[in-house]
This record gives structure tokens, sequence and C-alpha cells, in this order.
């Protein structure tokens, strides 16, 4: 476990220390528990959301293909002199 700093405004220290006292935790472990909800628990979601992107376009008939489409929007030609 690594020590870190923050700075609360006053409204937010209060909530805690309130929090804090009816849950009988400390606000470390709030603040904790917090990090942990926000930005470990959605990771899984986040997966999910770009394996459900997969192939979205794929039966779109307004454009040829996705990699077609993409290129159509670049300048220049850089794009093609790369897969040469």
């Amino acid at each position: 476990m690594r020590r870190t700093q923050i700075y609360l405004d006053n409204q937010l220290w209060a909530a805690l220390h309130a929090l804090a006292a009816q849950s009988g935790s400390s606000v470390s472990e709030l603040l904790r528990l917090a990090a942990r909800e926000k930005y470990l628990a959605a990771a899984p979601d986040r997966v999910q959301a770009f394996r459900n992107a997969v192939g979205l376009w794929k039966n779109r008939a307004d454009i040829a293909s996705g990699a077609s489409y993409v290129r159509s929007l670049r300048r220049g030609r850089r794009l093609e002199e790369r897969l040469r």
C-alpha cells in the first residue's frame, strides 16, 4: 500500500467524516472504496462495451467498408505510402 495526500473542500471533508463516523470506518477506507468502485469496477464494463462495438459497421450498406470509410476521412496519402 502507498501513502498519498489529497486536498478536499470543506463540504466533502465534512460529508466523509460524517459517513466514516456512521459506518465505523475511516475516511481513508471510504476514499479507497470510492476509488476502487470508480476506476477498477468499471473496467469489465468498458471491455464489454469494446467487444460489443466490434463489427458494428459490418452490415452497413451506405459505405463500402469500415477501412475504406476511415481512409476517405484522412487527408493526404501518408497511409497508402506506409502500406507499400
